[in-house]
């Protein structure tokens, strides 16, 4: 896992939009990089609302909010319109960049072990330097917690 201090791993991955996004794209912003495990699935739309509801206080503050998932393009393109979520997506089908982050591993359910996407959030400032890590997310508040976070480096 990374942590504070380190520089952010490079990537370059298809957004919603098909686009090609790498982590060069936002230098100059502070980069919201949040890893969630499935897209529509019950904790993962709560983040990505919350996210969406306090995208133009993250953008006030040189912000951009990202999600990173192992789901398709076209998966990402389904959540975005039923969910009315406002931020990107990153799709990494191969988990390279998910594995390079450190977010993939071990994971319990129901008495069950397995190996998946570990909710957490990597703040990096505007020039590519992890500044704050949230390990084991809990959805709901978090894009509030974050956004907090945000002012108190920025400001």
């Amino acid at each position: 896992m990374l942590k504070i201090g380190d520089k952010a791993p490079e990537f370059s991955l298809l957004n919603q939009d098909n686009i090609k996004v790498s982590l060069s794209s936002f230098f100059g912003k502070w980069l919201v990089l949040y890893f969630y495990p499935k897209d529509n699935t019950p904790g993962c739309s709560i983040e990505g609302i919350e996210f969406t509801g306090l995208i133009k206080e993250f953008s006030a503050m040189n912000s951009v909010v990202v999600g990173v998932s192992a789901d398709s393009v076209k998966s990402h393109c389904n959540f975005i319109e039923k969910k009315n979520l406002g931020i990107m997506l990153l799709s990494d089908e191969s988990k390279e960049m998910i594995k390079s982050y450190g977010v993939y591993g071990e994971k319990k359910f129901m008495g069950k072990t397995y190996m998946g996407i570990n909710r957490t959030t990597f703040l990096v400032d505007s020039g590519g330097k992890i500044v704050f890590v949230w390990k084991n997310v809990k959805a709901k508040a978090h894009a509030a917690a974050v956004l907090e976070k945000v002012k108190e480096l920025v400001l």
